[in-house]
């Protein structure tokens, strides 16, 4: 899969998430792409997700060097164990749950799809910014990982594989340029 790239969606103005309707954001740029936080080797690299603390830590190596808010699987489970990340896209659209938790959110931007052996692509868990709800710190997700806009634009930049063709709209993991590994861990608080 290394160098395709998925198509720039269709740009929506409507967005639904159980039962409220919201505004999406623009299609996020990837000419706003930048470097961060040197130039650790992809090996160093981990993001580390803590549910039970509702907390997004990214590390070179030893060294933490982000720290952000999250709400990650309310109405299912986020995923727990190691992962690496596969493919990143600068936005896109998500829709599922049913009757009060249906949700159809254009627009979605940052993502960040990762998986292993147990847990496949197919199954659509990320990392991703959020801009239907400011309730970080809590679970709010259908079983990703929610983050401020903001916050998910940095890890973006931050994590492999790097982004370094800036009109594409996806990158994928390659054997030559892997993914960053995700680490799931804790339990998610029942609120």
């Amino acid at each position: 899969m290394a160098g395709k790239s998925l198509p720039k969606p269709p740009e929506e103005t409507q967005a639904e998430f159980h039962g409220m309707t919201v505004s999406p954001p623009a299609l996020a740029s990837l000419s706003q792409v930048r470097r961060v936080l040197g130039t650790t080797s992809p090996e160093e690299k981990r993001i580390e997700v803590d549910l039970t603390h509702q907390r997004v830590y990214a590390f070179n190596g030893n060294q933490k060097v982000l720290d952000f808010p999250t709400s990650t699987g309310k109405w299912a489970p986020t995923p727990t164990g190691e992962f690496r990340i596969w493919v990143k896209v600068k936005s896109q659209k998500m829709s599922g749950g049913s009757g009060s938790t249906y949700y159809y959110l254009p627009n979605v931007p940052w993502v960040m799809f990762f998986s292993n052996n147990e847990v496949a692509a197919a199954r659509g868990f990320s990392l991703h910014g959020t801009y239907w709800h400011n309730n970080f710190g809590h679970p709010m997700s259908h079983g990703c990982v929610n983050m401020k806009i903001a916050d998910a634009k940095v890890l973006y930049d931050w994590a492999n594989p790097p982004v370094v063709d800036e009109k594409a709209w996806s990158v994928h993991a390659s054997e030559e340029t892997p993914g960053t590994k995700v680490v799931i861990y804790g339990v998610t608080p029942e609120e």
